[in-house]
């Protein structure tokens, strides 16, 4: 893509930019009503279809050339809305799956999996791209791309890449009837080797979860 692409301001549809923002604010209104908790039955698919689509978006600002905004200093977005409501209302629907287990940098084989909470990844995923989406709407283009590109490489992109996969895990736990292990007690400021993960994990069984997440109607 050539610099007077990405410096357009015309909201052509074909525009690599356009369709970033399109395919973030998508998510953060997907994602914003399902944290409502309207329909609590459909969360944990929908949720794996929309982190899903999100993740094309990074892949293509992950596989562009360097971003780089027009002015040396980022201009101040504004206040940053308040994600902690989203976060307790995402906790509360998915207990109790919301806790996992990850390895932050798959390069590095000696690092133990540390507990980690799909509501908190779902809020500072939406976070970040709030951030670009307020440079955006102010017409800065070019800075929303350049923040949503570096904080893919920095911040949303592998978190969202885990939860992806959690919610993966979690679906194919079900799909495929193999009980499930709840890290029962488990909290994301222990630090948790693997030996102690499987101490700490309980036995929940799908039928448990299943008809309350959307996953499959409990008989």
């Amino acid at each position: 893509m050539s610099d007077a692409t990405l410096h357009a301001t015309s909201r052509d549809p074909g525009d690599f930019a356009v369709q970033i923002a399109d395919q973030v604010e998508s998510f953060i209104v997907a994602v914003t009503e399902v944290a409502k908790g309207d329909e609590p039955d459909s969360a944990v698919p929908f949720l794996l279809l929309e982190i899903s689509q999100l993740l094309l978006a990074g892949g293509r600002l992950g596989a562009h050339e360097d971003i780089v905004p027009d002015d040396r200093y980022e201009p101040d977005p504004g206040p940053e809305p308040d994600v902690d409501g989203l976060r307790e209302r995402f906790a509360e629907m998915l207990d109790p799956v919301d806790v996992y287990s990850e390895v932050f940098d798959p390069y590095e084989p000696r690092k133990a999996p540390v507990p980690c909470r799909i509501s908190d990844d779902l809020a500072d995923v939406i976070t970040d791209l709030r951030h670009g989406m307020a440079h955006y709407r102010a017409g800065r283009t070019t800075e929303a791309l350049w923040w949503w590109q570096f904080s893919y490489f920095s911040n949303w992109g592998s978190t969202a890449s885990a939860c992806l996969r959690a919610l993966q895990s979690l679906v194919a736990h079900v799909r495929l009837d193999q009980p499930l292990d709840e890290l029962d007690g488990l909290d994301t400021d222990q630090d948790l080797g693997e030996e102690s993960l499987a101490e700490e994990a309980g036995r929940v069984m799908v039928q448990e979860i299943a008809g309350p997440l959307g996953l499959r109607t409990v008989k």
